[in-house]
């Protein structure tokens, strides 16, 4: 019984073999002028003769595409756009807005920290706004520093320089 399906096997298998050999390939070219090759005729289709039942192509070498092209480090640039550069912020209560702008826009991970007179206003956060309160009267600095997700400064900007200008408590 064994001897019997085990023949039946093989045969089957020959027989598939042969019906692929057995194939044929039609050409033609589409209305675009593309050559299309198919098994299946179609009107003015001419049949392609192969020389060999086994069709084989040449190794291609792809270790061209393995390689990582260097990935382009991008330029960062801060400015603080307000208070203006040299400006006064004429308010009794001492608030200052500080605006900045950063191109190209920062990614995900980035942060952004003020420094204030030199000195960092707050830890380093995901916004480019801050807000000042109770600022004394006078000449204050302004800075803009960018982290990268590692903690690496990427960019600083100039400094900028405001005069707050409040009513005298007297």
């Amino acid at each position: 019984m064994k001897t019997r399906l085990l023949l039946l096997a093989t045969l089957i298998l020959i027989s598939f073999y042969g019906y692929s050999g057995d194939k044929k390939i039609y050409s033609w070219k589409d209305k675009n002028g593309v050559l299309v090759f198919s098994d299946t005729p179609k009107v003015g289709a001419t049949e392609v003769k192969l020389t060999s039942q086994t069709l084989s192509m040449p190794s291609v070498d792809t270790s061209v595409l393995d390689e990582q092209q260097p990935v382009a480090e991008k330029s960062y640039k801060v400015v603080i756009s307000s208070p203006a550069d040299q400006g006064t912020v004429r308010e009794n209560t001492g608030s200052v807005y500080v605006t900045s702008r950063i191109t190209p826009r920062f990614e995900n991970g980035f942060k952004i920290q003020l420094l204030v007179d030199g000195t960092a206003f707050a830890e380093p956060s995901n916004t480019s706004t801050f807000a000042l309160r109770d600022v004394n009267r006078g000449e204050h600095t302004l800075q803009i520093k960018l982290f990268d997700p590692q903690g690496s400064v990427v960019s600083v900007s100039p400094i900028s320089t405001f005069f707050m200008h409040r009513a005298s408590s007297l």
